[in-house]
């Protein structure tokens, strides 16, 4: 559950979007619980960039870490949750920050969807690379979270 009842200050928030080959990552704030895109992560040879990935604790100084876990449609764990709980697990160890998993289902279908709307609408020049999907997964996966708080 979200942290931000009660709080007095905003607390930094950086969400993930886990997979194999890329991880997506997002960056918000509990005050204006607006997810921005952060450049996706590549994972050589399927390993976990994990110098980029305490470059980016460095610089934004997380309060609290947000992974999506995988579900399949039926709502059993897919195939990559085991992997995904994980990086969850070692993202925690290795940052001393509270990390909560959320429901990532179909939030690469919704993050697609608003980039090629965003393409349509003009506001977006270049097409939509997988790269970029994975981040927008990311800002997808970190609302969800600022949802469970209830507004």
């Amino acid at each position: 559950m979200p942290e931000r009842s009660g709080d007095k200050e905003p607390r930094i928030v950086l969400a993930f979007d886990f997979g194999r080959r890329r991880i997506g990552v997002a960056c918000g704030d509990t005050f204006s619980q607006a997810a921005m895109p952060l450049p996706v992560l590549h994972s050589p040879r399927d390993r976990v960039p994990w110098e980029a990935i305490d470059a980016l604790f460095i610089e934004w100084r997380p309060a609290v870490t947000v992974v999506g876990l995988p579900y399949n449609a039926d709502g059993s764990e897919s195939v990559l949750a085991r992997e995904a709980r994980a990086f969850a697990a070692e993202l925690a160890d290795r940052s001393r920050v509270r990390v909560h998993l959320i429901d990532e289902r179909y939030s690469s279908i919704e993050a697609a969807a608003r980039l090629r709307q965003s393409r349509q609408n003009g506001v977006r020049r270049r097409r939509v690379a997988k790269g970029d999907v994975d981040a927008a997964a990311a800002c997808v996966i970190m609302e969800r979270w600022f949802d469970e708080a209830g507004g």
